[in-house]
């Protein structure tokens, strides 16, 4: 795909990540030597794309625009044999960019993951859940029992979880893009003894 790669791909996906955290994309976008413009230029172009009948869907999409991955295996769903794809984004080196592929090579599920040779940062309360630096798999592992919400839009995920403070368990939800964390925040009138 001519003038579609690596570099755009990230771009599209700091797009749905600036409605959270606007100044870590602007960095982000600055590091790509892209300006806000380009953004909304390459992720609108992206979304014509994946609207087009002549540009390919699922697993495809994403060889075509990142290449081959890194790694990938097979995952049992219940009866379903599924593949899962990894690939590697500069902007996020201690991550890979995931995707859930189908036995028809739809993209079931896609976003950023930990893989399991790197260490989450030190996440000890919810004081430590700083943006950009966890996964979904970091909270939920450490806060168990969580609760997943999906959104409806297919790049946004939440996790709801409960953590002490000052004596206290308080209820949060975690807002990630692409499986990155965006945001924490307290829920109301939730908190127990």
């Amino acid at each position: 795909m001519d003038g579609f790669g690596r570099r755009e791909f990230q771009l599209v996906l700091l797009r749905r990540m600036a409605d959270y955290q606007p100044d870590l994309v602007a960095s982000a976008i600055g590091s790509l030597d892209a300006s806000r413009t380009e953004m909304r230029q390459v992720n609108a172009r992206w979304q014509r794309m994946l609207r087009s009948s002549r540009f390919p869907g699922g697993e495809r999409r994403l060889r075509l625009v990142l290449g081959q991955p890194v790694s990938s295996t097979e995952r049992l769903l219940g009866d379903v044999t599924c593949r899962t794809a990894w690939w590697m984004l500069p902007l996020w080196p201690d991550l890979r960019f995931e995707a859930l592929i189908g036995p028809d090579g739809s993209v079931l599920q896609e976003w950023l993951i930990r893989p399991g040779t790197t260490a989450a940062p030190r996440l000890e309360n919810v004081t430590d859940l700083v943006p950009w630096r966890y996964v979904v798999n970091d909270v939920a592992e450490r806060f168990a029992p969580v609760r997943h919400q999906a959104e409806t839009v297919p790049s946004r995920w939440h996790v709801a979880f409960s953590a002490p403070d000052g004596g206290r368990r308080r209820s949060y939800v975690a807002h990630f893009v692409w499986g990155l964390l965006q945001t924490v925040e307290e829920l109301p009138g939730k908190d127990r003894r």
